[in-house]
């Protein structure tokens, strides 16, 4: 199977390649293609005409979403059909990276894949105009909607909280905000046995368990052997981002079970990707 992967060298993109073996993978950046103009994508694609298209390019900076809308609907919507657009006309399948921000977060129980999204945020937004532009452009299409993405291969709020950690005798982090943290390394699995099962629709992936950001930095503290960092729950108004964010954002794994596909629980994950920050040097 040839498989063409679109934002192979962002965070979860390299862990895709990484992760994936089995198949013709052909591995894609913006220098290869910039998706947000056609001719370079029909080019692209054109060239390797692939069975399957990973999309996992994004502008993924939430809060810079806000400051630039044009930015993040160029990419993540503009540039997203056009890459649905020219999969149609070469016959290619397309699995599609979006977000548990689609949703408001006023929900109780795990948002599934048929719920009503109903985004707060522009990245939100942006990535659900994304989820319409493969819908409505194609017959062959599979969207992995997952969550709270952190990895070894670019900065993540774990990293982000061992750094500050360094410096800062206290830390204050967001109680009020759940959802389900994703190492971007079983994601990636996640993705390639999607392919492999020739999946369709709208199927969440992350990490089991669930969390608050406060949880989240707690555990990673004390795997990290810095329990005695003090960590200060905040609420999300104090935290005076510039985009809001759902208050709870799980997503049910129910339709990935069903197809077989297993993700282990987030803390277990966390575990490994401390162990990659230290073999890079990143983590004493």
């Amino acid at each position: 199977m040839r498989v063409l992967v679109i934002g192979a060298n962002g965070m979860l993109g390299r862990e895709v390649v990484q992760e994936w073996r089995d198949d013709e993978l052909i591995p894609a950046t913006s220098r290869d293609a910039d998706i947000r103009k056609p001719e370079e994508v029909k080019r692209l694609i054109a060239r390797f005409k692939p069975e399957w298209i990973v999309l996992t390019a994004a502008f993924t900076d939430v809060d810079g979403s806000e400051r630039d809308p044009d930015a993040a609907f160029a990419v993540n919507s503009t540039g997203t059909e056009n890459v649905a657009r020219v999969a149609k006309q070469f016959g290619a399948k397309l699995l599609y990276i979006s977000t548990d921000y689609v949703f408001d977060g006023s929900g109780t129980r795990p948002y599934q894949p048929d719920d009503p999204i109903a985004p707060i945020n522009v990245y939100g937004e942006s990535k659900a105009r994304g989820e319409k532009a493969v819908q409505d452009n194609l017959e062959n299409w599979c969207i992995a909607r997952t969550s709270w993405l952190f990895g070894a291969s670019g900065s993540s709020f774990p990293e982000k909280i061992l750094r500050a950690a360094e410096t800062k005798p206290e830390l204050s982090v967001v109680a009020d905000q759940v959802g389900s943290p994703t190492f971007t390394r079983d994601l990636a699995s996640a993705i390639r046995a999607l392919v492999h099962a020739d999946a369709r629709g709208i199927i969440n992936v992350t990490n089991s368990g669930t969390c608050s950001w406060f949880e989240f930095a707690k555990e990673i503290l004390r795997q990290a052997g810095k329990a005695g960092i003090v960590v200060k729950p905040i609420g999300t108004a104090q935290a005076a981002r510039a985009a809001k964010r759902p208050a709870y954002s799980v997503l049910s794994p129910d339709a990935l079970r069903a197809l077989g596909i297993q993700v282990r629980h987030w803390r277990e994950a966390l575990t490994d990707y401390l162990e990659e920050l230290r073999a890079l040097g990143k983590l004493s």
